[in-house]
């Protein structure tokens, strides 16, 4: 295995890494400059557009564009103009919560948790469908956190970060039906909070565990195959991506901007790239117009 650090400017908090499959782009966020930014890893080109709140995560959608969840809704930035228009605003704009960690399920949806900006329990799990349908999934969450799907996209996994645990649901396909949470993973012993995840094309989960500067890979039963040491002591979220999809990059933290973490590593706020891992990621899906 081989750790590179993006030559990249430092973000404050570095969250949502997406790469994009078509233009061969990494993208992801920083949260607290409100930016969404872009790397080509193969020109080292970059670009940033700037939203008008927070942004918690991004995800993929047609005609060169990207879904932003920000602090009151959801919105459509076109990339080449750098439009932002409103998709759907949510029910109840609360000045204590913002939209957080989201993550695209295997039909085209954007599943997205909300966040209590002092940890207080008022986060909701929602699932947004064309064209500006939003659905609650769950609510009385502290912190939105480690939204991925299994390969075939009939599991949802899930953290409320303070709760120190990841829970899965059973998922259906066709909407119809979002199972009962029970438990995947006991993130305790571990000595962390559960941050950003994903899942590899063999379904095992990859999971920052911000508090201690490491990922771990848990297998599909939820036993932890592997634990990563990262240059960095606050990792936020992983995402495959790279030309075979085999690279694993991860974000992390130089300053939350709410005084829960501030970090004064060397390597604080950069983008790590993680090569010959043995194992591939699944591209992500678009939003579903």
């Amino acid at each position: 295995m081989k750790i590179d650090i993006l030559d990249t400017t430092p973000d404050m908090l570095g969250e949502s890494p997406l790469w994009d499959a078509q233009s061969q782009r990494l993208f992801w966020v920083d949260v607290v400059n409100s930016t969404v930014r872009a790397l080509d890893p193969a020109t080292g080109k970059e670009q940033a557009w700037t939203a008008p709140s927070h942004i918690g995560s991004i995800g993929l959608a047609p005609n060169d564009s990207l879904i932003l969840a920000l602090q009151d809704g959801f919105y459509r930035l076109h990339l080449p103009s750098s439009a932002i228009e409103l998709i759907a605003r949510l029910p109840t704009v609360d000045p204590r919560a913002r939209l957080n960690d989201g993550k695209m399920d295997r039909q085209g949806r954007y599943i997205c948790g909300s966040m209590g900006l002092h940890a207080d329990p008022i986060g909701v799990l929602y699932r947004l469908t064309a064209p500006a349908a939003l659905e609650p999934l769950a609510d009385g969450i502290r912190i939105s956190n480690a939204i991925c799907f299994s390969p075939k996209g009939d599991r949802l996994y899930f953290a409320d970060s303070m709760a120190q645990a990841i829970v899965v649901r059973d998922y259906d396909g066709d909407g119809t039906a979002v199972g009962e949470p029970r438990l995947f993973l006991d993130i305790k012993p571990l000595n962390s909070a559960p941050d950003g995840a994903t899942v590899d094309s063999d379904g095992n989960l990859w999971v920052a565990l911000v508090r201690t500067g490491q990922i771990a890979r848990v297998a599909p039963d939820g036993k932890v195959a592997a634990i990563i040491d990262l240059p960095v002591d606050y990792p936020s979220c992983p995402a495959f991506g790279g030309a075979n999809m085999d690279t694993l990059f991860v974000t992390s933290i130089r300053d939350s901007g709410t005084g829960r973490m501030v970090s004064k590593h060397e390597n604080a706020g950069k983008v790590f790239a993680l090569t010959g891992l043995g194992v591939t990621g699944l591209p992500e899906t678009r939003f579903q117009d």
